[in-house]
């Protein structure tokens, strides 16, 4: 019973309410320090790329550089390959972000609106390589890019990335979620499954085609393993060999190191920051479907 004259109890505040009091979630809280611990080995990468040969080898290791120092830089771009295997690079990934851009849309297209026989087994079988180690198929793969005289070229280094499982399995998702509607008009207007998949269904699969492309150059730009079968000559190594090498010839000169190593993250680090709106809403839309 209330008594007479008694100011009446204050009502609970809402859950809701008392969320809304942070203008974040509680979940930052934890993600935010976990965030800035996995980016620190990334922030001192950068700052030792501007140090001196004395100060990185400094014991206690010095954790800020007393001035901006591009003697690495300098050293790496002036007095080794680095251009050559940064254009190398550049060509595969190019190639292969193009390639399976188009040929995945293409196999996508054709599983996800297409049925013919056999389509389901050819489905799970492509599906099926997808769990295969590279460590069982790089042997017969080496044998077929030597029979087409490709070894020791970046030809052995494209065509095996022409096109891969993931990408066709992603796009025919992507493709299944969208409305048949859209597509039938274009054909009783009379237009080829081609056209229609150029001019409607692709416009509309941006953040499909914005995921296939980053991981795809995520993938082929930082490939070491089938580089280092494939590739002999220095001329035609990739960035990551070419690092790879640099590294045990230059072991005393952590500073042009450091500085390779930064070039090569660069180019990773803004094909995701500018496709990462796009690839998270590919992540989310593109659900396992039929």
């Amino acid at each position: 019973m209330v008594k007479e004259g008694a100011a009446p109890a204050a009502a609970p505040v809402p859950r809701a309410a008392r969320r809304r009091r942070l203008p974040f979630s509680a979940w930052h809280l934890l993600l935010a320090p976990l965030s800035l611990g996995f980016a620190l080995p990334l922030v001192w990468l950068v700052l030792s790329s501007f140090m001196t040969n004395a100060e990185i080898n400094r014991f206690p290791p010095a954790l800020w550089p007393k001035g901006i120092d591009l003697g690495g830089y300098r050293y790496v771009l002036g007095n080794a390959m680095f251009p050559r295997w940064f254009a190398n690079s550049c060509i595969v990934s190019t190639v292969a972000v193009g390639s399976n851009l188009v040929l995945g849309a293409l196999g996508g297209y054709a599983f996800a609106r297409m049925r013919f026989r056999g389509s389901r087994a050819l489905l799970a079988l492509m599906l099926a390589t997808m769990v295969i180690p590279f460590q069982l198929t790089m042997i017969p793969t080496f044998l077929v890019m030597k029979w087409l005289g490709l070894i020791d070229t970046l030809g052995a280094l494209i065509v095996p990335s022409l096109v891969t499982p993931f990408a066709v399995f992603l796009f025919r998702q992507f493709f299944l979620g969208l409305p048949r509607e859209m597509e039938e008009a274009a054909w009783i207007d009379g237009c080829s499954r081609l056209r229609v998949l150029f001019s409607i269904v692709l416009p509309l699969a941006r953040p499909a085609l914005a995921t296939v492309a980053v991981l795809t150059f995520l993938a082929t730009w930082n490939d070491l393993s089938w580089p280092l079968i494939a590739i002999n000559h220095d001329t035609q190594y990739t960035l990551q060999l070419g690092l790879t090498t640099f590294q045990g010839q230059h072991h005393t000169q952590w500073a042009a190191v450091m500085a390779g190593n930064v070039i090569t993250v660069l180019p990773v680090l803004l094909a995701f920051l500018f496709a990462q709106r796009t690839f998270i809403q590919s992540l989310t839309s593109s659900g396992l479907k039929g």
